[in-house]
């Protein structure tokens, strides 16, 4: 086994791989940037170096030598045969594949032709001339969803192999992108496999991760609740065989794309050679450390396992994004987690969430002896899940699991995107008195600093409050002094899983009132990646006027009718903040 190992990633998975170093009495090392200098993952290595990027391979060797072996956990270089061979060249272990198999299994397109080589069934590709919509456009070097765009007519192509292609470059350091099949209806089961250099793969069950928004994974299971014995041979037996034709070493997950309503209808998708976001619940089922796995492998020792399911675990990702999904960002004032089921988290309170990475900030994982004890489970942690400082999903993520589709697991990789923002089970007026009503109680007894009408008596009266409840038109409410049976940060408020930002508007906003409706607003913090037109130019209605790029994902900034572009304060590379005035179109 190692002595000492450098974790070259960052959040999460950067701790979590810390975890298992740490008990197994590993030396680790990490790497940050000055994004992330406050981060946790820098604080719980034994050292930690500053680099300009996670993706500068020279500056990480340079790291790497003090140390035996590499981690690089899932995305950035995890996936960069040149990285790995930078490794290999420097004597390092690289803890994943060969710089071979990750070339092969890393180019989507290659990929595709070794699983037909090996028997696996493969979704059909096109160029842009034989392309049959809808299409999908994808990253050849990509995943997690990034460099990925649904094309519905041909004339929208062009626009979106750009589009994709610029954001695989930033996310993956290759522009390449391919045409593939889109299926409207499908499922996405993958397998987990791990293989030693002893020439054994192993399959370890498959995973249900077809509750997607943007093709970003939401929710993941194992098993997957359509997958019987017989099927569960088929999958666990197509994903080895192409693991071994790959000559694959390491841990790895076979994504398939099956029919939403009959799963032994699938084809191979594309193989990630790494670790998964999802590999926890995995491991809940199968109760393996994948990591030490990982570890144990990359050292040269055989597998010796047995593999066997036990119950049901499902995950939910808590992203920084509002109700239609726009990345957020800012200080975090109060992070508090169950402390029941299993919690991986990149943050604590008074961490900082910016937009320069992903923007994943925890994974909440239950398991259960059954699928709808594990979903109980699950719920009940997220209702007791509160980031307050900036939003997240986690109300979404409730009202995503009392849905009946996705209780009876009638799942398909659309479904979201079909969905409706889910409405809180507040009102405004309803939040804004409780949150008013925790400020009656943090301010105390003291008689110059209260506001709820305090009276020689002792009989408190109503206080008259005017609030904003997250950036929306100022509301009159009355509140009474109430005894906390929520959280509050600031403002912020959080109950049973949802937040809501609650202030007292300036005057000068409330003489103000709405935005003018030719005013483009930023509805994420961000950084301006395009800006396509200039002060004068006429416009149709729909036509991008600046585009924004927040936590990998690219969002166009459209005018909002027929008009003339008066105001373009910004430039590329600006950076803007929520709801900021970035051009206007009259």
């Amino acid at each position: 086994m190692f002595d000492s190992v450098l974790v070259a990633n960052r959040g999460e998975i950067a701790r979590r791989v810390l975890r298992t170093l740490h008990g197994l009495g590993i030396r680790s090392l990490a790497i940050y940037t000055e994004a992330d200098r406050d981060a946790v993952h820098v604080r719980e290595a034994d050292a930690a170096e500053l680099v300009s990027s996670y993706l500068a391979i020279d500056e990480i060797m340079v790291v790497a030598a003090r140390c035996d072996a590499v981690h690089p956990g899932y995305g950035f270089l995890s996936e960069n045969p040149a990285f790995a061979r930078a490794c290999e060249e420097m004597g390092v272990v690289f803890i994943g594949p060969s710089a071979d198999a990750i070339e092969l299994m890393g180019d989507k397109v290659r990929a595709k032709d070794a699983a037909v080589a090996a028997g696996v069934p493969v979704v059909p590709t096109y160029t842009p001339e034989t392309a049959e919509y809808p299409v999908l456009v994808k990253a050849a070097a990509g995943g997690g969803g990034r460099g990925m765009r649904v094309v519905e007519r041909p004339e929208d192509l062009s626009e979106a192999m750009a589009a994709a292609s610029r954001e695989a470059a930033v996310g993956f350091g290759d522009d390449r992108v391919f045409l593939e099949r889109f299926l409207p209806r499908a499922r996405h089961i993958e397998v987990q496999v791990i293989g030693d250099t002893h020439g054994t793969v192993l399959s370890l069950g498959e995973r249900e991760c077809s509750l997607q928004r943007r093709h970003q994974k939401v929710v993941e299971e194992s098993p997957s609740p359509v997958v019987d014995a017989a099927l569960r041979e088929v999958f666990g037996a197509e994903a080895v065989a192409l693991a071994q034709a790959a000559g694959y070493v390491g841990a790895g997950t076979v994504e398939f794309i099956a029919d939403a309503d009959d799963p032994s209808q699938h084809f191979f998708l594309e193989m990630n050679a790494r670790l998964q976001v999802e590999h926890p619940v995995t491991e809940l089922v199968t109760g393996l450390d994948l990591v030490e796995l990982q570890l144990r492998v990359a050292a040269g020792e055989p597998l010796d396992i047995d593999v066997a399911l036990s119950g049901h675990a499902v995950e939910a990702r808590v992203n920084a994004e509002d109700l239609r999904f726009f990345p957020s960002a800012g200080p975090v004032l109060l992070a508090s987690f169950p402390d029941d089921v299993r919690v991986d988290a990149a943050v604590e309170t008074g961490s900082v969430v910016g937009t320069d990475y992903d923007s994943m900030i925890a994974k909440v994982i239950a398991h259960g002896p059954d699928r709808a004890t594990a979903l109980a489970r699950l719920d009940r942690a997220l209702s007791k899940t509160a980031i307050l400082g900036l939003e997240t999903n986690v109300g979404f993520l409730r009202s995503l699991l009392a849905r009946d589709d996705v209780r009876a697991g009638q799942l398909d990789t659309g479904l979201i995107g079909r969905l409706d923002p889910p409405e809180p089970p507040l009102t405004d007026e309803e939040a804004a008195q409780l949150w008013a009503s925790s400020q009656l109680v943090e301010r105390g007894d003291d008689p110059w600093q209260r506001v709820d009408g305090w009276r020689l008596g002792g009989v408190r009266a109503p206080s008259f409050w005017r609030l904003s409840v997250n950036g929306g038109e100022p509301i009159d409410i009355r509140a009474e002094l109430k005894r906390p049976g929520r959280l509050t940060s600031g403002e912020w408020l959080a109950v049973d899983g949802w937040t809501w930002r609650i202030s007292e508007p300036s005057a000068e906003e409330l003489h103000h009132g709405a935005h003018a409706s030719g005013e483009l607003r930023a509805p994420m913090p961000g950084s301006v990646l395009l800006v396509p037109r200039q002060v004068g130019d006429e416009v149709k209605a729909g036509e991008p006027v600046v585009v924004l790029e927040s936590m990998k994902m690219e969002l166009a900034l459209n005018a909002p009718a027929d008009g003339t572009v008066t105001k373009l304060d910004v430039k590329v590379g600006d950076k803007v903040g929520r709801d900021e005035i970035v051009a206007v179109v009259e």
